[in-house]
């Protein structure tokens, strides 16, 4: 497939296209890698790429006429399974080759039927990953997404030139978002489950506003930059707190009973993650600095001769 960027007047369609496609053709290139589960690494970019394109696809559905098999149900559906394999596998790392050098040896053999129930649960989200990546539904999506990219059909608003329409791609995508409540918890006996939901619409945003990283300028780049840093200490924050609650469930008497270095050494680190994330918080929703996101959309258009060859898949 012709890139558009090597056409300085290419359409919102011939821009989503090209997105799109080089998503379809990352998420079939990793399918066997995935399948095989010789290295966690192929499920991570798997999930990242199928939820990139979840993304993309939500973002320029006005330029888009898609089959009706390429739903986003679909594709949420399997984000969730991937999403049980790869928690463990983050779950098990951490605390395998982070937490446990630092336990005394006592904690570190109380731990030891824990990482088998841990690797038990492992096994048993792969055979469903398998099921869900040799799925009638899903094989069905990735046919007729790649049928329809051989010769895509695109509304009206498809075949308009994106550069005059980049704004109305962009401001969506952060549309709301100082608005979230999560902002607002003040400290981690509130509404976790608030914060974690803002976690998803930071990194949603990420992706939207890195899909336009070929039109947009330095500003709109350390913004994205930002709300990166951002999502990542919040994942930090969740890894912690499910690693917690999964040992928790494991142990008779409760983590903190039977594991006492362990749970002050979780706490410790989850609240030194809170309170970094407090502070960068504090500061991003202050109104010059939200009005400085605005800013950065409005002014920061780069030049036609100066567009970015290349998309990060991450």
């Amino acid at each position: 497939m012709a890139s558009p960027h090597d056409d300085l007047t290419f359409s919102n369609g011939a821009f989503a296209v090209d997105l799109i496609g080089r998503y379809t053709q990352k998420l079939v290139a990793l399918q066997a890698p995935v399948l095989a589960d010789e290295d966690p690494e192929p499920l991570h970019q798997m999930r990242v790429c199928l939820r990139r394109l979840r993304t993309c696809l939500q973002q320029f559905a006005p330029a888009l006429l898609l089959p009706r098999a390429v739903c986003d149900p679909r594709l949420a559906k399997t984000v969730q399974r991937l999403g049980m394999a790869r928690d463990l596998d983050v779950l098990r790392k951490r605390l395998e080759h982070d937490l446990m050098h630092e336990l005394p040896e006592a904690e570190r053999r109380a731990l030891k039927p824990v990482l088998k129930q841990m690797r038990r649960e492992r096994a048993l989200a792969y055979e469903q990953l398998v099921a869900a990546l040799q799925s009638g539904g899903y094989l069905k999506l990735l046919s007729k997404l790649q049928g329809w990219l051989k010769d895509p059909d695109l509304t009206p608003m498809g075949q308009l030139p994106l550069l005059a329409w980049t704004l109305e791609w962009q401001t969506p995508m952060i549309a709301g978002l100082f608005q979230h409540p999560g902002w607002f918890i003040a400290d981690r006996q509130g509404d976790m489950e608030r914060v974690h939901d803002l976690r998803k619409r930071l990194k949603t945003a990420r992706y939207g506003l890195e899909n336009l990283t070929a039109v947009t300028g330095s500003r709109c780049r350390q913004w994205i930059t930002e709300l990166r840093e951002l999502q990542e200490l919040l994942g930090e924050l969740n890894d912690l707190h499910l690693l917690e609650m999964a040992i928790d469930d494991q142990l008779p008497s409760g983590l903190a009973r039977s594991l006492p270095r362990l749970e002050a050494l979780l706490r410790r680190r989850a609240q030194g993650c809170w309170e970094q994330w407090r502070q960068r918080a504090d500061g991003l929703i202050l109104p010059e600095r939200r009005r400085s996101l605005a800013m950065a959309l409005w002014l920061e258009r780069r030049p036609h001769n100066d567009l970015d060859r290349t998309l990060i898949l991450r």
